[in-house]
């Protein structure tokens, strides 16, 4: 697939912001509309830049606009939402079910999901019950191609340090060989890679992806 346009969500985020710089060097994309709080710190012929009050529902699809593929990574974190369960759902929920709404009626085809390795429905730690709920959401839109990617712990460089991950990452590549595939540790730029290349090829259907799928088709 050539020339496609592409959206992303949580462009100035660790993961976001490797999609939005892969994609502005991949010939396969002709236009990246990226819908943000705060503009990033990048300019490109390729880059249109939407500042976007994703609560005024009207303003957010009309930003959203009409394309191929939808990258959805936004994120936050317990921290930053200092503990409010309902601005994380805000944020972590309301914005990518919505933007898959908005995009299945203006006829995007794909959507690619950044999601969570620990997802699950019955879990009793909130993060995880939320994630398994916005798969789910998403799934009933059908949309043509949806890519789900389910990451561990991510590597790159955060504009902000945290400190728990700083020594979950310590922990895990000394003791790498004695975790499951699926919770290794990967770097947001092969996350990247992987979605890009998914959208490209644009497999029909629902497709997941944790590390070793990942890895496999970044590379």
């Amino acid at each position: 697939m050539n020339g496609q346009t592409a959206v992303v969500l949580g462009a100035t985020g660790l993961i976001g912001s490797e999609v939005v710089k892969q994609l502005l060097n991949d010939d396969g994309f002709t236009k990246v509309r990226v819908l943000v709080r705060r503009p990033p710190d990048i300019q490109h012929p390729k880059l249109e830049t939407i500042i976007t009050n994703f609560s005024n529902y009207e303003e957010y699809k009309s930003n959203l606009g009409t394309g191929d593929c939808i990258f959805s990574c936004i994120g936050t974190t317990n921290a930053k939402v200092k503990g409010d369960k309902l601005l994380y759902r805000t944020i972590d929920f309301d914005i990518p079910v919505n933007a898959a709404r908005f995009g299945k009626e203006a006829g995007f085809q794909q959507f690619l999901l950044v999601s969570a390795a620990g997802v699950d429905p019955s879990s009793r730690i909130f993060y995880s019950r939320l994630k398994a709920e916005v798969e789910e959401v998403i799934t009933t839109f059908n949309y043509n191609s949806f890519h789900i990617f389910r990451p561990s712990l991510l590597l790159g460089d955060r504009k902000e340090k945290r400190f728990g991950e700083s020594i979950s990452k310590f922990f895990m590549t000394i003791f790498s060989f004695m975790i499951p595939a699926k919770y290794k540790s990967i770097h947001a730029s092969v996350v990247a890679a992987a979605m890009i290349r998914a959208a490209k090829k644009g497999i029909k259907g629902l497709s997941v992806y944790y590390y070793k799928e990942m890895i496999n088709t970044a590379s």
